[in-house]
């Protein structure tokens, strides 16, 4: 007789085994796994429960696609569909005489999941608190008081769009900088379009040889498949990548110099060692990672506890100065947006964290991680890895994440853990980070942009270059396979 789990009470147990006669008969293709096998991994991939998580996932996904048209949030169906997938593979294991494997199973998904939520809370609280201190609006201001030409404008938000996404997220990159070319273009929507496909292109690239640069790379790097220094190793690859299609639209910007506009834009205190503060922190953590092996997470989460001192000096010296008495700040004044503090709100920033996009990493990881559990990325590696071969399977993983997003498509690549060379880790890095521009739709950056430009800038418009992206995706991995062929 199998021993009732702690958590789960003696009648329950009881109705759940009076249950498995009728689900023999009901479902036959239990069946396979109903024999007790201690410590066995199932495969689940041509019973029931199987096909019902598949397709349960498949479903929440096309509604995650959909978001744009139905405006449910993308985080709804995954969180369901986690919940959902996870208490079939939960009955099944039960049903099979391994009440606890399956708990066994989810804690390594959420263990992953944890590591990453730590990190991005903090690089998110790190990107609002530079916001709230106005150091995006100043280079914005800056940029658009220039009185630049729209081949300059168009140029420089796209170098800055580069170099910029290797720190902060991709999509906060393409936001600012956005701004910019709809600030600079007014009314000539040939040049907003090109500019914005341009900015896309380039913070996908840009965050490909960073592991802080997009979620796919800080997922391969706090895998431990790849060293922080070894992603440098896609800098030019990523470079290609957007110089090509850039010199390409470079030829459709139209002729002219927009007038000036006098915006300037102060930096709030202490904006600027915000900023030095975040790029230590940056440094601490790979430091961590690559010396003592500790997850990214932990260095992260001393970078917040860094940033939230520094906020507690400015207002208790700003107070000081003004004479005022130092007190205790409540809950509610704290979370206020009606007050102009004299620092930076943590508390504030780590609330505006985008907990949409962070729900739906939850969800997805989780999903995987269940079809993982289920067997089918085991059949997948099979078929995709050792069928087509790396080098294809991974050029494909790039067209994939054009119409899939990439974080499924990435974890899932994890998930299989092919045995691949550091060349074809690099690889797949690649081509998922940047295969997302192929397609408006295909990266956070490009679908923030869209919602940002309010019609001008949307999926048709960037379809029509898709020819010339494709170009330089092509050309980045030529040259990786060019440059790093030491490492296949």
């Amino acid at each position: 007789m199998i021993a009732a789990p702690t958590f789960v009470p003696d009648h329950a147990m009881r109705a759940l085994r009076l249950l498995v006669p009728f689900c023999l008969l009901m479902f036959p293709g239990l069946s396979i796994a109903v024999e007790p096998v201690a410590d066995q991994a199932l495969d689940l991939t041509t019973s029931w429960i199987g096909l019902a998580c598949l397709v349960m996932f498949v479903v929440a996904y096309v509604l995650v696609v959909l978001e744009e048209w139905s405006g449910m949030r993308k985080s709804i169906p995954v969180l369901m569909a986690a919940g959902f997938i996870w208490t079939l593979i939960g009955v099944a294991y039960t049903l099979a005489g391994q009440p606890h494997a399956a708990g066994e199973l989810v804690r390594h998904s959420l263990l992953e999941y944890g590591e990453l939520l730590l990190f991005l809370l903090v690089a998110m609280t790190y990107v609002n608190t530079l916001q709230e201190r106005g150091v995006f609006d100043a280079l914005r201001g800056w940029l658009v008081s220039r009185g630049f030409s729209l081949r300059v404008v168009f140029w420089v938000t796209g170098g800055l769009a580069f170099l910029m996404s290797p720190l902060a997220d991709n999509m906060t990159t393409a936001l600012v900088l956005s701004s910019v070319a709809l600030a600079v273009g007014g009314e000539q929507s040939r040049f907003v379009v090109v500019a914005c496909i341009n900015i896309v292109v380039a913070a996908n690239a840009g965050g490909a040889f960073s592991p802080f640069g997009d979620i796919t790379t800080l997922m391969v790097w706090q895998k431990g498949l790849l060293g922080a220094g070894e992603f440098m190793a896609l800098l030019v690859p990523a470079l290609v990548n957007w110089l090509v299609p850039a010199a390409i639209m470079s030829f459709a910007v139209p002729n002219g110099r927009p007038e000036a506009v006098g915006e300037v834009v102060q930096v709030k205190r202490g904006g600027y060692i915000i900023i030095l503060m975040f790029v230590v922190t940056v440094a601490v953590t790979v430091t961590m990672h690559t010396a003592f092996h500790l997850p990214p997470a932990l260095g992260m989460m001393g970078g917040l506890g860094l940033l939230k001192l520094y906020g507690w000096y400015l207002n208790w010296s700003a107070l000081r100065r003004q004479g005022q008495p130092i007190s205790f700040v409540s809950h509610d004044e704290m979370m206020s947006d009606h007050t102009e503090p004299h620092a930076p709100n943590t508390f504030r920033e780590v609330a505006r964290a985008e907990w949409d996009t962070l729900l739906f990493f939850y969800g997805i990881i989780v999903c995987v991680g269940g079809l993982g559990a289920l067997g089918y990325l085991a059949a997948g590696s099979e078929l995709i890895y050792q069928g087509l071969g790396a080098m294809t399977a991974n050029v494909l993983v790039g067209v994939a994440s054009a119409i899939i997003d990439n974080i499924p498509v990435m974890y899932a690549v994890l998930s299989m853990n092919p045995a691949m060379s550091d060349g074809h880790w690099l690889l797949v890095t690649l081509t998922a980070g940047v295969g997302g521009s192929l397609l408006s739709i295909g990266s956070a950056a490009g679908v923030a942009v869209m919602g940002q430009a309010h019609g001008r800038y949307t999926f048709f418009a960037h379809l029509r270059w898709s020819w010339a992206i494709a170009l330089g995706y092509i050309a980045s991995i030529v040259m990786h396979l060019w440059i790093n062929k030491s490492l296949f």
